[in-house]
């Protein structure tokens, strides 16, 4: 590999309601997430970061940066899928009420967009522009590793994207994300070539029950 630009894709740190995809702020376990991962990340040698628009990833990158204190900037298309008809709801009522298409989208035959939302594709093309803008940045100021706070289902629809896979099985990457998990992506300059070094990596977390997804009520 020649020049090579690292970047570590987060997902944003625990909000502070349950509901779909709602835009509010981080929880104090979101909090405590987005602290731990800064603490990790200034091991890394970070030259900037980046955030999607959303709450919950603005707040993540601005306590990360207390730990790294670079260049931070929020980047348009970096946000999570849209939700359509689901944002805003509980769980429960997602479930019952919009089983028929959860059903269909376990079948991983096709690339259905959430009722009134996005579908991955959608997805993957944004956040490929933004990745895009991040590493034309990167090819301006000499920057050699980048963290980037995104949201969960748009991680996995550039994943599926950059490895070419059909979006309907972005799903079974990382089927439980842990807020503030790193995935690392390398790039390759010269060849304009993704590497997924790692997916869903939050050692940094693991050593704290309470902070785990299985407890996020």
């Amino acid at each position: 590999m020649g020049r090579k630009i690292t970047m570590y894709i987060l997902r944003h740190g625990r909000q502070n309601s349950a509901l779909c995809n709602v835009n509010v702020p981080l929880s104090e376990a979101g909090e405590r997430q987005s602290e731990l991962a800064g603490q990790r990340l200034s091991e890394y040698n970070i030259d900037a970061l980046y955030s999607s628009n959303l709450i919950r990833a603005v707040q993540t990158a601005e306590i990360i940066n207390r730990n790294i204190n670079v260049h931070n900037k929020i980047i348009d298309g970096l946000e999570e899928i849209d939700f359509g008809e689901l944002t805003g709801l509980e769980d429960s009522v997602i479930k019952e009420k919009y089983k028929d298409y959860f059903d269909r989208r376990e079948e991983y035959r096709e690339d259905i967009a959430f009722p009134g939302g996005e579908d991955g594709k959608t997805v993957y093309v944004r956040m490929k522009n933004a990745i895009d803008t991040i590493i034309d940045e990167c090819k301006q100021n000499d920057y050699e590793r980048v963290a980037i706070v995104s949201h969960g289902g748009a991680i996995r629809a550039f994943l599926a994207g950059i490895l070419g896979m059909e979006q309907s099985h972005r799903f079974l990457f990382a089927k439980t994300m842990e807020n503030t998990s790193i995935t690392q992506i390398d790039y390759d300059v010269d060849k304009d070539r993704f590497y997924v070094e790692r997916i869903n990596d939050y050692s940094h977390i693991e050593g704290y029950p309470e902070l785990m997804r299985v407890h996020f009520i």
